[in-house]
């Protein structure tokens, strides 16, 4: 326990809600203790020597003395396998069926005794003690199972397991859901539990909100996605490796995913980068799309107040000339913390106020928190006692009712493992449609109960439906944010079915993304939170979440004035682009810190609105293809060892390239290029890539460029679209995409497909097809080039 925490704990055992803290702790407890005795004697097992195997679709078993392994190779490539007779359903993660089998893989018989299953795209060999090794076509090897140990408790129980896998010696580790200290993942162990971290977090703490089982590696050999499907509490332990100086060895990356029960089964995905995450969505289902109105710039307060103080918020970027799409209600609009109420006194017209707000171009969204007010008379409680024979909310190994403590007080919390219960919730959400929300922002769903000490959550013991399957917390609560999401979503679906819900939780699992976007949760105000902004943007995106971003400015704490505009010129860039502040950490409005930082964040934000068609392209392109909006400098180079170790900057789709300002008082930075020739979006001057340039970030603005050849849709002077094109260099072409805005409706979007080329002094631009360019475009960047700075 840190201090920081120490002073938290000792606040509340002496207020009313630390007392109720205390025995809400105790009852936790208390319950585990009763219903999870310990282990007792152990037997440990290993796979032991091979037996034989059983060819079938798309791959078959391989016995041996004390397990089985399942291959499976689907069409599409991805690779499926499990012990002791797991399958892949059913799964919270995986988007519907399972992917058919390839018939065209076939196990059969390994040169060295062992077997395998060659796939286009893949070869799988398993050797007679039970590694799997996972080979590209060439046969370079991209990762090795090392033969799996399981520990069965003697009188029955959970049974844990650890699997070690190798990668290359010089491959580096991505993902594992939102991690604060990466995007590059180095030594160290992270845990598999979704935590509250009880107030703020920075770059040193771990595990936080949404952890996902879910690993990029990239290498010289390739890139890949390995995902251990079970929901349990687990951690995993990550080493990258070392390659031998002049004629010493190799020392190999480890990976060692430990679970305290549940099967033990993987999903391995192959390929570039893109193919990877175009594979990993085809088996956890499309990014919900985000209405065209979540794009804009959002605005959050825990603390406004009221009416009068929501409308001079509003009135203070209209009379500043500051865009303004979405305002954000936190917890103090409810009436005494209830969720699905409205404190009348302060809010006494929230339908006509949020009516008012829209009709200027501003949508109101709300908090939904799942923990109910444990209150009988309570519309909500009530509702969900009379949900199904035993009522919507979790219990205990005895039958009784979980009590938790969170914001109302004394609470009991909706099992959303139910589907009776999810539908029974989804209906709910009538009633902040009713109220004039357009959205809704789902918090403290890891689930959290106060705690006075330990883990904030619910007892491990807590039963749940589980889709009928029946288990208890261990199981469960990996995947209660990621259910309660999709009561939301199926919820609002059912009750506006012409709109596009919007969505975005603090916890979840993998899948997520089918239900909508994240944010960064309660980030500490600091430059390490500004760092680790960005780390978990671009880590929740190469694990499928491509929706997500910062409290920009942090959650507590009060920032500079440079601080509060370097984190809000790195939001402008990042999909969910919303400043917020905890409740006493004053306010975020960007006039708040004085003229010069009103102004360079205006220039932001007239940049983030000029650049909505292509925001609007890359949501499009992020449900078709599962390409993150941000994504790593390595994106389309994974090969580049340099891009791979570069973490403080990132590529906006394909075209823009963004490099934050992540330290104080900087005023030029480096920036790592790809490939390329590369254009500095502010001077139009041109650099050839790869290599390294170092740039001006005058407080005015970071460092962007654009790709050469790069056709970019904006909004013109008139508000109309238009195209950007930047000019290939000679003998080079280039292109882009472009999705119009259709509305926040299904109707279904036109890829359109632009091309470019140089012809001499002239830039032609032109839609594939034959169909006519019938935009305006204007063409950037036909100065000279730049060397690239010298390496060291």
């Amino acid at each position: 326990m840190d201090g920081r925490g120490l002073v938290r704990r000792v606040g509340l055992v002496g207020s009313v809600r630390g007392l109720r803290t205390l025995r809400s702790a105790w009852r936790r407890r208390s319950a585990d203790a009763r219903a999870l005795p310990p282990r007792g004697a152990e037997r440990a097992r290993t796979p032991g020597p091979l037996t034989g195997a059983k060819p079938g679709p798309g791959g078959g078993v391989v016995r041996f003395a004390r397990s089985e392994l399942r291959i499976r190779v689907a069409v599409g490539g991805a690779v499926f396998w499990a012990w002791d007779g797991a399958g892949p359903l059913p799964s919270y993660a995986l988007a519907g069926e399972a992917p058919a089998p390839d018939p065209r893989a076939v196990l059969e018989p390994d040169k060295d005794g062992g077997w395998q299953v060659v796939s286009e795209r893949l070869t799988v060999v398993v050797s007679r003690e039970g590694a799997v090794e996972l080979r590209t076509p060439g046969g370079v090897l991209l990762r090795r199972e090392l033969p799996p140990r399981w520990w069965e408790p003697v009188g029955g129980g959970a049974v844990r397991w650890v699997q070690r896998s190798e990668v290359p010696a010089d491959a580096r580790f991505f993902g594992l859901g939102g991690r604060a200290s990466g995007p590059r993942l180095r030594d160290g162990v992270y845990g598999l539990w979704n935590t509250d971290p009880g107030g703020r977090f920075g770059p040193q703490d771990d595990p936080l909100y949404l952890t996902m089982p879910v690993q990029v590696v990239v290498s010289d050999a390739g890139t890949h996605l390995a995902f251990h499907d079970n929901t349990w509490a687990g951690r995993v332990v990550l080493h990258e490796g070392e390659e031998g100086a002049g004629s010493g060895h190799d020392r190999p990356g480890t990976s060692e995913v430990r679970m305290e029960g549940g099967p033990l089964r993987c999903w391995v995905v192959t390929g570039t980068p893109a193919r990877v995450l175009q594979g990993w969505t085809a088996l956890t289902g499309a990014p919900a799309l985000p209405p065209s109105w979540a794009l804009g710039p959002q605005h959050a307060r825990w603390g406004f107040g009221g009416e009068r103080e929501v409308r001079l918020v509003v009135a203070g970027y209209r009379e500043r000339g500051l865009a303004l799409s979405v305002l954000h209600l936190d917890i103090d609009h409810y009436d005494a913390h209830q969720v699905f109420t409205v404190d009348r006194e302060r809010f006494p017209a929230l339908p006509a106020l949020a009516e008012e707000l829209r009709g200027e171009g501003v949508r109101l969204v709300s908090i939904v928190d799942p923990a109910v007010k444990a209150r009988p008379g309570g519309a909500v409680f009530d509702g969900g006692a009379a949900v199904g024979e035993r009522g919507a909310f979790v219990r205990d190994a005895t039958g009784r009712v979980v009590v938790g403590e969170v914001w109302p007080g004394a609470c009991v919390y909706p099992d959303f493992t139910d589907p009776l219960v999810r539908d029974w919730w989804g209906s709910l959400y009538a009633e902040r449609l009713a109220q004039g929300f357009s959205g809704v922002w789902h918090d403290m769903n890891e689930p959290v109960s106060f705690a006075a000490f330990g883990d904030p959550s619910l007892p491990r013991s807590a039963r749940h439906r589980l889709e009928g399957a029946g288990g208890d917390h261990r199981e469960a609560h990996n995947v209660y944010g990621l259910a309660m999401a999709r009561a939301g979503y199926e919820g609002l679906l059912r009750l506006r079915p012409g709109e596009r819900p919007f969505l975005f939780s603090r916890s979840g699992w993998a899948g997520l993304q089918r239900y909508g976007g994240t944010w960064s949760g309660d980030v500490s105000t600091g430059w390490p939170g500004l760092r680790a902004s960005l780390s978990l943007v671009l880590g929740l995106g190469l694990c499928g979440v491509p929706y997500s971003g910062p409290d920009v400015g942090g959650f507590d704490g009060f920032p500079s004035p440079e601080l509060y505009l370097r984190w809000f010129q790195l939001g402008a860039y990042l999909p969910l682009f919303r400043t917020h502040a905890a409740i006493g950490a004053g306010r975020r409005e960007p006039w708040e810190f004085g003229a010069e930082v009103l102004e360079h964040a205006r220039a932001a934000l007239v940049e983030r609105e000029r650049l909505r068609p292509y925001f609007v392209t890359l949501s499009h392109l992020a449900r078709l293809s599962g390409a993150p909006y941000a994504r790593p400098l390595w994106w389309g180079a994974p090969g580049d060892r340099a891009l791979r170790d570069c973490e403080d900057a990132f590529l906006l789709g394909d075209a823009l390239l963004v490099a934050p300002v992540l330290e104080r008082g900087a005023v030029r930075r480096a920036v790592r290029l790809p490939r390329g020739r590369w254009y500095d979006t502010a001077t139009g001057r041109a650099y050839e890539g790869p290599g390294q340039v170092v740039l001006d970030a005058p407080p005015s603005r970071i460092p962007v460029l654009a790709r050469a050849g790069s056709v970019v849709p904006v909004l013109g002077a008139d508000g109309g679209l238009r195209l950007e094109v930047w000019a290939p260099a000679p003998g080079r072409a280039g292109g882009g995409l472009v999705v119009r805005d259709a509305g926040d409706g299904w109707e279904r979007a036109e890829v359109e497909r632009y091309t470019s080329r140089r012809e001499g002094s002239r830039v032609v631009v032109e839609r594939e097809g034959g169909a006519e360019v019938d935009l305006p475009v204007r063409v950037r960047g036909l100065e000279g080039v730049s060397p690239p700075a010298p390496e060291g």
